[in-house]
């Protein structure tokens, strides 16, 4: 085995499966202790980061030569950046267990992501024999899965670092995703009037009114959908996620509750998503008088974009395209990513990681010879970014 895809079966090895998605799970405590024991074993600089209780971050440091104060030697600095956790593993076969096969690795957390990790960390490690002027950065962060505290932590203390760019090891199949999808998650609650259910002149039902919203919804979602305004991502869209109702059979229901998830694309936000709902919601209401509903937005991730001809993203798809020999997409990702907490905070950021398949399904793998590929990228653009 090299000296990658031992590091990636180490990993894939600790179970980090993460305690909020699935309760009970072990969480990042142990591959943690992994990392920053590896890291000092390498000579790196190591931080650990408390993001929550028994969950922390690891920030791994090649400093610039004649580093100063917190900084090094003036040059740009650069942090790579790749979630510890994963989701659960219900129906796996020995998912701690990593098996290579075909130029393949399996395991949970193989692809999503503990194979860019590995490769980042491997990164970080040969920058120190480079002799560069800025700062190299690894950020192994927790709970990307689920609530991205983990970046969270780390964007807030950015005094700590202040690194020039950031680079995601996400799986992209060695393309370079410069944009994604946010979501906001909306609660939709309609209002009836309760009465038996022998008497209907004297009730209102909650449910069938919640009926037209649905209606409604989906008739919003197809014209959205065919609408495709971002040249990466196309369009936002919308699906019903659960919906709750009524007290007994007996009864005309006096409520009915609808949580609806909104995928968005740049532009758009927490407050234009509710003033749009509501829009919809006051369109049912003029046209029947018994309609009563109200919306609350109750989470958002903000959607990300750089911009294709930003520096970053040119120097990045100048060096991949180098490495690999041949061209390079600038692609947008349908799901959301810490990136969009980094672009939040002025920070700009790619994305670029491995070829695979399985991200939370029942079977994982991992190309290793793409893992390969990402680590020499990686070092490519230390090399450029960091001189």
């Amino acid at each position: 085995m090299t000296e990658l895809s031992t590091l990636i079966s180490d990993l894939v090895a600790i179970n980090s499966v993460n305690p909020d998605l699935v309760p009970g799970a072990a969480g990042e405590g142990e591959i943690a202790d992994y990392i920053a024991g590896w890291g000092r074993d390498a000579g790196l600089e190591v931080h650990v980061q408390e993001a929550a209780p028994k969950r922390p971050n690891v920030i791994l440091i090649a400093r610039g030569r004649s580093a100063v104060s917190t900084r090094g030697g003036g040059g740009k600095s650069l942090m790579l950046n790749a979630h510890t956790d994963t989701v659960g593993v219900s129906d796996m076969d020995a998912p701690f267990q990593p098996l290579i096969r075909d130029g393949r690795l399996y395991g949970r957390g193989a692809y999503d992501m503990k194979s860019g990790l590995a490769a980042c960390m491997l990164a970080v490690k040969a920058a120190q024999e480079m002799a560069l002027s800025g700062d190299v950065m690894l950020s192994a962060v927790v709970d990307e899965e689920y609530g991205s505290i983990g970046t969270e932590a780390l964007v807030a203390q950015w005094e700590r670092w202040q690194c020039d760019a950031v680079l995601i090891a996400e799986p992209t199949e060695l393309d370079i995703s410069i944009a994604h999808r946010g979501f906001v998650w909306v609660d939709i609650e309609t209002v009836g009037i309760a009465a038996h259910g022998s008497r209907p002149h004297l009730g209102v039902d909650a449910i069938a009114k919640m009926g037209k919203v649905l209606v409604a919804l989906d008739a919003h979602d197809r014209a959205m959908r065919a609408n495709r305004t971002h040249a990466l991502l196309g369009s936002g869209s919308l699906h019903a996620s659960l919906i709750s109702g009524g007290e007994e059979i007996s009864m005309y229901p006096a409520h009915c509750q609808l949580q609806v998830e909104r995928r968005t694309i740049p532009g758009e936000t927490l407050e234009s998503i509710k003033a749009e709902t509501q829009v919809i919601l006051d369109e049912i209401a003029a046209a029947d008088p018994d309609f009563n509903a109200r919306v609350r937005a109750t989470f958002a991730r903000s959607p990300y974009h750089i911009e294709p001809t930003h520096a970053l993203v040119q120097q990045l798809k100048r060096i991949a395209e180098a490495r690999l020999g041949r061209a390079v997409s600038l692609i947008g990702s349908s799901w959301w990513m810490d990136s969009a907490l980094f672009g939040e905070a002025g920070i700009p950021a790619v994305v670029l990681g491995p070829a695979g398949a399985g991200a939370h399904a029942i079977e994982e793998w991992v190309n290793l010879a793409s893992v390969e590929r990402c680590r020499d990228i990686y070092i490519d653009l230390i090399a450029d970014f960091c001189q």
